[in-house]
């Protein structure tokens, strides 16, 4: 990849061996890129990548619950993250549940794509269009539907 991307890396207490691991596994493509994370995750992501000899630059926030999610949405926000990981632990409440909401709707709304899971994560940093020159994503249209409109822009690609 040509690109250097900035990537978001979040991960719950019960998601963190998962990111980990996915930061192992993903070395050699991640040693080429620079990150932002959320307290604990961004000192195991730092060791993790460490370990394998790749010393990128980390920018740590703070702890999720403490607002790190929240910093990092003001980031996405500003259009100074390309991509966000964030492992969620969907099987136990979250005390800051508000500011978790708040980061991935502020990717949706801002076009920022975001993984919640490994799979998604795996397919989303191989992807082809991150260099692609002549890929432009297409901005979300927040705006009531009309079937007139819709069918007009059918037909322009046709």
């Amino acid at each position: 990849m040509k690109r250097k991307l900035r990537i978001a890396l979040v991960a719950h207490d019960n998601r963190k061996v998962d990111i980990i691991d996915w930061v192992i596994y993903n070395s050699d493509f991640l040693s080429h890129h620079s990150f932002v994370c959320t307290g604990t995750t961004g000192s195991l992501v730092k060791e993790a990548l460490a370990s394998k000899g790749v010393h990128p630059d980390i920018q740590i926030m703070t702890s999720g619950p403490l607002g790190g999610d929240a910093e990092i949405a003001a980031m996405v926000v500003r259009k100074e993250i390309d991509l966000a990981v964030f492992l969620i632990d969907d099987l136990n409440a979250q005390p800051h549940e508000a500011d978790i909401m708040m980061l991935l709707r502020q990717c949706r709304v801002h076009n920022i794509p975001i993984a919640c899971n490994r799979y998604s994560a795996d397919l989303m940093i191989t992807s082809n269009l991150w260099d692609d020159d002549e890929y432009i994503p297409m901005n979300p249209h927040y705006e009531r539907f009309d079937r007139e409109k819709h069918e007009a822009n059918i037909k322009k690609y046709m």
